[in-house]
């Protein structure tokens, strides 16, 4: 799988990406950089706590302990993981994305360390994830608002994860939390999926029967189109569910929707926004790369070996372009630069985005070799 150039140029390229987040941990420390309105606060400065993005540094922080078995990088993730406890104990913050919160802080904590006290945080969190879902409509609900009590998003694929985790890491083995990982994977295959592999942002459901009622307004240019940071989550969100579920069908869903994105790639450019968005204005994503280049590895490890260098050239043109966006300069808390939020909120717009940061760090860590020993999806 790769060629050792490839292998190589990854390995390099983690090497300046390890130095740029070395200097950043020294400054940030156990706060949060985290993402609101479209702006980066490099400290986390009013860091909302139940913030969506608060398990992406904690993350960064495991994978450079487990590169460079550096003391600093554990003692900043524990001390971002004990801070989460107070939107744990807030509660009502809390919302279908504490599987990107507590899988990245807790469970990683776990799987490297088998601190037990992590382990307990996320089987709460993944209990309280579970307690989400609509076994009306056999869905886990997006988001706290009360106008969108029937809603999901694509983003959920990277959640169920945690679910599949807490099965086989409760007290006893509990099927329950695999019994809805796969009803809402099967939900999202059949409702966001198009017949094309472009998918949809948001669906709104009829809370009591589970039928389709909207497919309502979304962070691409418009419901009908194609944000590509969804197409991402979705590439990995079902290859994820293959890997933890074992169902052949989620493996042909993460194919379907990683041809539909690799299509519409253009030569030595992130991927746009929105594949589907007016000519003008052009706006890219790098975390929607960076995202799909974890997801694209991961299908490469099991399909054919005639399937894999299509799926591998996409992963490797997807990093050159990354590395041409990373900001290497050593006085700015800046890594990944050009990701973007909402397509209609110009302020999310070609802003450096924490998950963005994350998402290059895990997938060159895939490619060095470490993603057995840590793999914080699976």
């Amino acid at each position: 799988m790769f060629s050792e150039k490839d292998r190589q140029f990854a390995a390099d390229f983690l090497e300046r990406v390890a130095k740029k987040v070395s200097i950043m941990a020294t400054q940030i420390g156990g706060n949060f950089p985290y993402t609101t309105n479209g702006e980066w606060h490099p400290k986390g400065e009013n860091a909302d706590i139940s913030y969506w993005t608060n398990g992406f540094w904690p993350g960064m922080m495991w994978l450079m302990y487990i590169k460079t078995g550096d003391e600093m990088y554990k003692k900043i993730a524990n001390e971002c993981e004990d801070k989460l406890d107070a939107a744990i104990d807030r509660f009502y913050g809390l919302h279908h994305d504490v599987g990107f919160m507590w899988s990245l802080s807790s469970v990683a904590n776990y799987k490297i360390t088998g601190n037990d006290r992590s382990r307990d945080r996320a089987l709460h969190l993944a209990t309280i994830l579970a307690g989400r879902f609509n076994p009306a409509g056999n869905y886990i609900r997006a988001w706290n608002f009360e106008a969108f009590t029937g809603g999901a998003i694509v983003d959920c694929m990277m959640n169920i994860p945690l679910l599949t985790w807490a099965e086989k890491y409760s007290k006893e083995p509990d099927p329950r939390y695999s019994h809805i990982a796969r009803a809402h994977a099967d939900k999202v295959l059949e409702t966001f999926i198009r017949p094309d592999g472009s998918v949809y942002h948001k669906v709104e459901f009829d809370k009591n029967t589970g039928e389709v009622i909207d497919y309502p307004d979304c962070q691409g240019y418009a419901p009908e189109s194609s944000w590509s940071r969804g197409q991402a989550w979705a590439i990995y969100g079902f290859a994820m569910a293959y890997l933890n579920l074992g169902d052949e069908k989620y493996l042909d869903a993460a194919k379907k929707v990683a041809h539909y994105f690799i299509a519409n790639l253009e030569p030595e450019k992130l991927p746009l926004m929105d594949f589907r968005a007016p000519e003008e204005p052009v706006y890219y994503d790098s975390s929607a790369a960076a995202a799909a280049a974890c997801g694209l590895i991961e299908i490469a490890k099991v399909v054919p070996e005639f399937e894999k260098p299509m799926y591998e050239r996409a992963v490797m043109n997807l990093l050159h372009v990354l590395d041409e966006n990373c900001n290497y300069n050593e006085e700015e808390l800046v890594l990944l630069e050009n990701g973007s939020g909402a397509y209609h909120s110009t302020k999310g717009i070609h802003k450096p985005y924490i998950f963005g940061d994350y998402y290059l760090l895990e997938a060159l860590m895939k490619l060095y070799g470490n993603d057995g020993k840590f793999n914080i999806h699976n």
